[in-house]
């Protein structure tokens, strides 16, 4: 028996993280302050510039605008509601 095909949309999606990972800020779905990495750490646009120099702490990898979900697509495919915080510590603080 063959598997019932899904929308290319509906296999993966980005998870749009309701947090920064730096600061904990909230970044709803809509929010133009959101950038993630490929990876999806994700992190708001101060502490994206300010501290890290628009690199992920986490991988290396370039942190770039999330696009947003269509309002109609998010309310079938909902953004994530897990934080994920990493504050920074005594000895990364000054980091970048």
């Amino acid at each position: 028996m063959a598997a019932t095909a899904r929308p290319a949309h509906a296999r993966v999606m980005l998870q749009l993280r309701p947090n920064c990972e730096r600061c904990d800020r909230d970044l709803p779905p809509e929010s133009t302050e959101a950038r993630i990495c490929s990876f999806e750490c994700t992190f708001c646009a101060s502490c994206a510039t300010t501290h890290l120099g628009n690199a992920c702490p986490n991988c290396g990898g370039e942190l770039v605008v999330r696009p947003r979900r269509p309002a109609a697509a998010l309310a079938r495919y909902p953004a994530s509601t897990e934080r994920v915080f990493r504050p920074p510590t005594a000895a990364t603080a000054g980091d970048r």
